[in-house]
């Protein structure tokens, strides 16, 4: 993950990341490595670069919702964007060592 923060609060932001899941896999988001960039600026904004697992994701629009609603909830962020890409695409790679040992890919 990529951090630009120009705020000071982007591990704020990351706790709160940290409790968004995938209904279909139990691990975070974080972790799971969907989250690609986190920059906040001086005026309040927090940006998040995010994909899915899959481009056809069927709750898409839940786990975006869900990372707008938490970035917004931390005190200093006045404006939350949540941004979704598939560049590049995602894949098992980019899941954190935790997270591929609890999925039972090691």
């Amino acid at each position: 993950m990529i951090v630009l923060d120009k705020l000071g609060i982007a591990d704020k932001i990351k706790e709160a990341l940290e409790t968004v899941f995938d209904p279909e896999i139990p691990v975070n988001i974080v972790e799971l490595g969907l989250v690609y960039e986190l920059i906040t600026k001086e005026d309040g904004t927090a940006k998040v670069v995010m994909t899915l697992t899959a481009p056809n994701c069927p709750v898409a629009d839940g786990i975006i919702n869900e990372v707008q609603e938490k970035v917004e909830a931390v005190e200093e962020v006045k404006d939350a964007l949540v941004e979704l890409t598939f560049d590049p695409p995602w894949d098992k790679s980019m899941m954190s060592e935790e997270a591929r040992l609890e999925l039972g890919f090691m």
